[in-house]
């Protein structure tokens, strides 16, 4: 996964965006403000700045570069200063590899690594799922207006060219789009709190955008 920003920090209309990115971090390294985590057990996530010449925003973006294949493995690395209860995130994501999963995934209201909100987009599934992960039990929530048991939407998710990946959360609200097309809402309440953000999962992304409300 790489990540990078897109505009300088601003105000708008009383909210904080900001748009991050990695070209002053060093290759091969974790860049300052992110921590790294992960959900269940496996290898540890590898999290580095790679060079990617490629990426929309250029040079540098955020890579997780382990192959490890343990299922239900979630590596995640949290932005540390993103701590907002309602707002809305985006990332520009490019699925390289995997066998067991090609998937990028937006974090909100981040407690720990057994308790947040996760958005995913996965290359190899092509599909588009909002997930709570509670006390470690990862379970999907149905959008609105479909049955319960729903998972997610189908949704073709290309792999090796960069896709764009934005959810908007608001009280219990919550809105996913792809690609600049609204896909979903879903409710939920289970995190109703501010807490941290991140991005997670087994691709690489170019920017990372985040507004607070």
């Amino acid at each position: 996964m790489h990540a990078t920003p897109d505009c300088p920090p601003r105000s708008i209309r009383g909210r904080w965006a900001e748009v991050i990115n990695f070209d002053s971090a060093q290759p091969g390294s974790v860049p300052a403000g992110w921590t790294v985590a992960m959900t269940h057990n496996g290898g540890a996530p590898k999290w580095e700045v790679l060079n990617d010449p490629s990426a929309p925003s250029k040079p540098n973006v955020l890579a997780q570069t382990s192959s490890d294949p343990t299922d239900g493995r979630f590596p995640l690395a949290i932005l540390d200063k993103a701590n907002f209860k309602d707002g809305e995130l985006s990332v520009r994501s490019k699925a390289i590899s995997g066998k067991v999963d090609q998937g990028a995934g937006l974090v909100w209201r981040y407690r720990d690594p057994n308790n947040y909100y996760l958005v995913r987009a996965n290359a190899l599934e092509n599909n588009v799922v909002l997930y709570k992960v509670e006390n470690g039990r990862r379970s999907s929530i149905a959008p609105k207006g479909t049955p319960p048991k729903t998972y997610g939407v189908q949704h073709k998710v290309p792999s090796q060219t960069w896709n764009t990946l934005r959810v908007t959360f608001n009280g219990p609200l919550f809105t996913v789009y792809f690609n600049g097309e609204k896909l979903f809402d879903v409710e939920d309440s289970t995190f109703p709190g501010a807490a941290r953000s991140a991005y997670g999962q087994r691709r690489t992304a170019s920017s990372i955008s985040t507004t607070s409300r």
